[in-house]
């Protein structure tokens, strides 16, 4: 090594990150990272608190649960759960479950991609909803279900989607 050489120094693990997700990981990390088994409790405790697993925090939580970026990204991406980018303000959840799938199912899930102009795992170009499919909410008996926001919703036509797009849409 020459004398005036500069070693580059390696950024701390997470430092990319807003300060204040960078504060919701380290706090997802204080609370569970002692559990045997930490990261998918760490992992749900992020997505809880920020909306997704933004891939700035992969290196922190691989440094502070002793793993490899590539296994903290491969529990992320195999899991459908876990969002990888920030959702629309709203997430509009829509089964393919069987049952649901057998009380017109399929057509809902047609009617919604084309009423909100996304497929799955999108986001209308407003930012207002995130499309994402469940396989099973557990409403068989009332299907097609759908749920926004954590509430269950069924047997919902096309109409009743429209009716609650629309109220989505007006709510921040």
């Amino acid at each position: 090594m020459k004398k005036d050489q500069v070693i580059p120094i390696r950024p701390e693990p997470g430092s990319e990150l807003p300060p204040a997700q960078l504060t919701a990981v380290r706090a997802a990390l204080a609370q569970q990272q002692h559990r045997p088994g930490a990261l998918l409790p760490v992992l749900h405790a992020v997505q809880d608190a920020l909306g997704y697993v933004p891939a700035e925090a992969v290196p922190l939580i691989a440094w502070e649960l002793n793993l490899s970026r590539a296994e903290v990204h491969g529990v992320i991406s195999f899991y459908h759960y876990f969002r990888q980018e920030k959702p629309g303000r709203h997430v509009l959840q829509l089964c393919r479950a069987e049952a649901c799938q057998a009380v017109c199912g399929a057509t809902l899930e047609a009617h919604a991609q084309q009423c909100l102009g996304v497929g799955f795992h999108g986001t209308t170009a407003d930012g207002a909803l995130t499309l994402e499919p469940v396989y099973c909410l557990g409403n068989c008996a009332l299907g097609p279900s759908v749920m926004i926001d954590g509430e269950l919703r069924g047997r919902v036509s096309p109409e009743r989607f429209d009716h609650i797009v629309a109220q989505a849409r007006q709510t921040p």
